[in-house]
């Protein structure tokens, strides 16, 4: 039997090479197949990184949080600096509800001006620095104050109100 042997090869070479090896000249198809798995695995862990790294940022607006923008500056800085800690913090603070003290607070104020007879939103008297600068100090209080406080009485008159349409304009112009 002749020995059929290939011009091409290395007549050191054994007969029977690997089939990654491929001849001079040809396309190194090994190669191509592992900088394709290379690009898809480098992206692969850059969105796996973005998106934990993102983790806070998604639960604290999924949840309507009121320290979302807080939240997001932690992020931010936890990229940047590369300090975790930036991160963790972001993380707790995603997960916690922050009580809302808006609510009841306007609602209180709403009950005191009721209280008080005025119009919902007029208690909000805005003084002008030529305003403040004219009230007197409080060593000089008119006689009725100094007379009731002396006396024991608790009847203190209060400052006449100031004109609540020319407040409401100016919080209208702003809006």
């Amino acid at each position: 039997m002749a020995e059929s042997v290939n011009p091409a090869a290395h007549p050191l070479a054994t007969e029977h090479l690997p089939s990654f090896i491929t001849a001079p000249g040809e396309t190194d198809v090994l190669m191509v197949v592992m900088v394709v798995v290379l690009v898809v695995s480098v992206l692969a862990f850059g969105v796996l990184f973005l998106r934990l790294h993102t983790l806070p940022e998604r639960l604290a607006h999924r949840g309507h949080k009121l320290q979302f923008e807080i939240v997001a500056v932690l992020g931010l800085l936890a990229l940047f600096t590369h300090m975790h800690i930036f991160w963790v913090i972001g993380l707790m603070l995603a997960l916690v509800d922050l009580p809302d003290f808006g609510t009841p607070l306007n609602r209180i104020a709403g009950s005191a001006e009721k209280m008080a007879g005025l119009k919902p939103g007029e208690g909000f008297m805005d003084l002008s620095a030529d305003e403040m600068a004219v009230t007197k100090p409080a060593a000089a209080a008119p006689p009725e104050i100094e007379d009731a406080t002396s006396s024991g009485g608790s009847k203190i008159p209060f400052p006449a109100r100031a004109e609540a349409g020319s407040t409401r304009q100016k919080e209208l112009g702003h809006a």
